[in-house]
C-alpha cells in the first residue's frame, strides 16, 4: 500500500510540473500571399438618336445602331502581404536568463521587432477611378429651327447643317478670315474650344456617347510550390469578370518559378555558440518569379521574396544572453531580418 501510494505521488508531481507555464511569449513567423491588383476598363456605348442618318447627311459609315457595353484588363500589378503561419508559431524565452525584453506583433500576431519598434504594413490606398467630366446635353445646343423640327429625318438635316457651320467658322478663325476675329491668343482659344464642344454635342446625335470607367479588382493568391500553370481567374470581354467555372470567360495563368536564391543572415560574432535557446526564429524567404498569362499571351512578369519558398533560423540564445542584448527588425510581409543589432550588457 505504501509503494502504492509513493507511486501516485511521483505521478502527480510529474503532472504538475508539466502544467507549469513556460515564461515566454508566442508569436508568428509569416508566410507571403501575392495580391494582384487587377484594373479593368469598362465602356458603354449608346447610339444615338439619329443614328440610322449619319452616312446620308454627314457621310459617315460604319456607325452602330445597337448599345452595347464592353471590358478590358488595362493593366496588373502585384504587391505582397505577409499572413500568420500556423506551422511556424514560436515561444520567445522571457526570463532571467534571456535579454528579451520586448515583442512586438501586429494584430494578428506576426513577430515585427524584438527589444525595439517594429514596422508595420501599410495598406495601400484604395483605387479612386478617375473623375468624368459632365456630360453634354446636345439640346442645349440646338437652334429654335431644329427644335421646331417636326421629323427625325428633318431634324437631323438641320443638325447636319449646324455641324458643317461650326466647322465652317472654326476654318475661318483658323485663317484669321473670320468677320469678327479674337483680340489674343487666349480669346481664340476660348472661342475655339467653344466651338468644338458645340460640334461635340451635336454629333452625339449621330455617333452617340461613349462612357468609359475603371474599377479595381484585388485577388489573392498563395504560392506554395512551382507549377506551370495555375488559373487565377477567367475573364469576358462582355461580362466582365466572372466565376471560375464559368467557361464564358477566358482563363488567365499564373506560373510560379522558385529562382533558388535566399538572402544572407549577417550574424555578429560573439563568440562561442551558446547551446541555449532564445525562442526567436528568423525567415530566410526564397526569390520566387511569377508570370501571367492571358491564355498563351504573357501579360507580364513578377518577382517576390516569399517566406515559405525559404528556410527559418534560430538564433542563438547568446545573442540574448547575459553578455549581450539585441534588437531586431522583422519584414511583416517575409519575416527577414531588415535590421539586426547587437549590443553589449554592462
Amino acid at each position: 500500500m505504501k509503494k502504492i501510494t509513493m507511486l501516485l505521488l511521483g505521478f502527480i508531481a510529474l503532472a504538475v510540473h508539466a502544467q507549469q507555464p513556460v515564461e515566454g511569449s508566442t508569436y508568428f513567423l509569416p508566410k507571403t500571399a501575392i495580391q494582384f491588383h487587377i484594373r479593368v476598363e469598362k465602356t458603354v456605348y449608346e447610339p444615338g438618336e439619329l443614328a440610322l442618318y449619319s452616312e446620308k447627311y454627314l457621310k459617315l459609315k460604319n456607325v452602330s445602331m445597337e448599345p452595347r457595353t464592353s471590358y478590358r484588363v488595362i493593366s496588373v500589378e502585384t504587391r505582397s502581404v505577409g499572413v500568420p503561419d500556423t506551422a511556424k508559431q514560436h515561444m520567445a524565452l522571457i526570463d532571467k536568463k534571456h535579454s528579451i525584453i520586448s515583442l512586438i506583433r501586429d494584430d494578428n500576431g506576426i513577430l515585427l521587432a524584438v527589444n525595439t519598434i517594429g514596422r508595420r504594413t501599410e495598406a495601400p490606398k484604395p483605387f479612386v477611378s478617375a473623375a468624368k467630366p459632365a456630360p453634354l446635353n446636345p439640346h442645349d445646343f440646338m437652334n429654335a429651327d431644329i427644335l421646331a423640327a417636326g421629323t427625325r429625318p428633318k431634324m437631323a438635316e438641320l443638325i447636319a447643317s449646324e455641324i458643317y457651320e461650326i466647322r465652317e467658322s472654326r476654318n475661318q478663325l483658323t485663317r484669321g478670315e473670320a468677320d469678327n476675329m479674337p483680340k489674343d491668343g487666349e480669346q481664340l482659344r476660348i472661342m475655339m474650344a467653344n466651338l468644338d464642344k458645340q460640334e461635340r454635342a451635336l454629333l452625339q446625335e449621330f455617333t452617340g456617347t461613349v462612357e468609359k470607367d475603371t474599377t479595381e479588382r484585388i485577388l489573392t493568391f498563395m504560392p506554395n510550390k512551382e507549377t506551370s500553370r495555375q488559373l487565377l481567374f477567367r475573364f469576358s470581354s462582355k461580362l466582365g469578370m466572372v466565376d471560375n467555372d464559368d467557361l464564358s470567360g477566358r482563363p488567365f495563368y499564373v506560373t510560379v518559378e522558385d529562382l533558388h536564391y535566399l538572402p544572407t543572415l549577417n550574424l555578429p560574432d560573439v563568440g562561442k555558440k551558446s547551446k541555449e535557446e532564445s525562442g526567436i526564429y528568423v525567415n530566410l524567404p526564397g526569390k520566387i518569379r511569377l508570370s501571367l498569362f492571358d491564355g498563351t499571351q504573357l501579360l507580364g512578369k513578377f518577382e517576390h521574396y516569399v517566406a515559405q519558398f525559404g528556410r527559418s533560423e534560430s538564433l542563438s540564445g547568446e545573442l540574448f544572453g547575459k553578455k549581450f542584448t539585441t534588437h531586431i527588425v522583422l519584414d511583416p510581409v517575409t519575416g527577414n531580418a531588415q535590421r539586426l543589432e547587437v549590443v553589449p550588457l554592462q
